[in-house]
């Protein structure tokens, strides 16, 4: 694929990716609510979600996953309905203790849990839905595309979905630092989880 289709794919990916939408505020939210543990996992998830899209846009089935539009109705109340779980969890969570390391060794099982919440969560996010499946197809020459250059996009991809999530990560971590007081962690959590409604909200009336 020729460098300056990838400099436009990627500088396009990173505006879209880098403007607030329901991932970028679930993953704020799972961030001030729970630390950093889990979030490596749950941003692979979300990565693997655009991955499905973007390779869905490849194969030029677009018209498929319109004629199946129940599928996609179906993924987005799922996500909607992991997202309230996960509110209802945070709002009545006592807080989160900071003399507690965010280092902590986080289990298997929440290791996959966070994975598969930010995989459902870019599965039903009508923002990458709308890019692989509307802009992306302007930007690169589909019919360019082969094994290598297929392999070039993901990596140009993968490469800027870590480092949009990585910055809103970074700086999620460090205003959360800011705040020492337990009772401002419970504040916290419950505005949090009302994120997360207004999130869930957001990808079902879409």
């Amino acid at each position: 694929m020729e460098l300056t289709v990838l400099l436009i794919f990627a500088g396009t990916l990173f505006a879209a990716a880098i403007t607030p939408g329901p991932g970028v505020a679930a993953l704020l939210a799972r961030i001030f609510g729970h630390g950093m543990r889990g979030t490596p996992m749950f941003v692979i998830g979300m990565v693997f979600g655009d991955l499905f899209w973007f390779t869905l846009a490849i194969l030029g089935l677009a018209a498929i996953a319109t004629s199946y539009a129940m599928v996609f109705v179906a993924l987005k109340w799922v996500g909607a309905a992991y997202l309230l779980y996960v509110a209802w969890g945070m709002w009545n969570s006592k807080g989160f203790n900071p003399a507690q390391s965010d280092d902590v060794a986080v289990k298997p099982s929440s290791r996959t849990a966070a994975l598969l919440a930010g995989l459902s969560m870019n599965l039903s996010n009508p923002k990458v839905v709308i890019f692989y499946m509307a802009l992306m197809p302007n930007i690169v020459p589909m019919e360019k595309i082969n094994m290598l250059a297929y392999w070039e996009l993901v990596a140009t991809m993968a490469g800027v979905l870590f480092v949009v999530f990585g910055i809103y990560a970074y700086l999620a971590a460090s205003a959360k630092k800011l705040i020492s007081s337990q009772k401002a962690f419970q504040r916290l959590n419950k505005g949090s989880s009302m994120v997360m409604v207004g999130v869930a909200a957001t990808m079902v009336t879409r």
